[in-house]
């Protein structure tokens, strides 16, 4: 008798848990099913995104750690972000300082006030993300720069 019962409590246990599985639905809200052609499409616009972030913020091509040549015209402006490297290597230009200062020139040791000289080759630093940068005073002005930066 108690041999009986066993066997009919496993049955309904059975029963119970081979409708669960056989009426369960896959990519409910709760377990959604993703497939990888969705999933790839998905990553491309979030890529997309963040490219287009990224390009708004410089307002030129990400320069990472390199040094990249940029030709610049007489009237046009070089605004740096904080930390951002400029190397004036021909033409004319003056620096553009901000009420906190000016700026750094590390290879001289000085500060370069609003309206100063850049001098060529000497190293620039852009010390805050507040408008600091350079002015363009003679066509065809060449500059190195590392970092973020907005030519307008």
């Amino acid at each position: 008798m108690k041999f009986k019962k066993t066997i009919v409590t496993l049955g309904v246990a059975g029963l119970l848990l081979g409708s669960t599985a056989v009426f369960s639905e896959p990519g409910s809200e709760s377990d959604p099913v993703v497939s990888l052609s969705y999933l790839n499409l998905k990553l491309e616009e979030i890529r997309d995104y963040i490219d287009e972030k990224l390009d708004d913020r410089t307002g030129a091509p990400s320069s990472g750690d390199a040094l990249v040549v940029v030709e610049l015209q007489r009237g046009q402006v070089l605004e740096g972000e904080a930390g951002t490297e400029i190397i004036k290597r021909s033409g004319e230009a003056v620096a553009i300082a901000s009420s906190l200062g000016g700026l750094s020139d590390v290879t001289a040791g000085t500060d370069i006030a609003d309206g100063g000289n850049v001098p060529t080759n000497h190293m620039l630093i852009v010390p805050r993300s507040d408008g600091r940068g350079i002015f363009v005073t003679k066509d065809k002005t060449f500059v190195m720069v590392r970092g973020a930066f907005n030519i307008r």
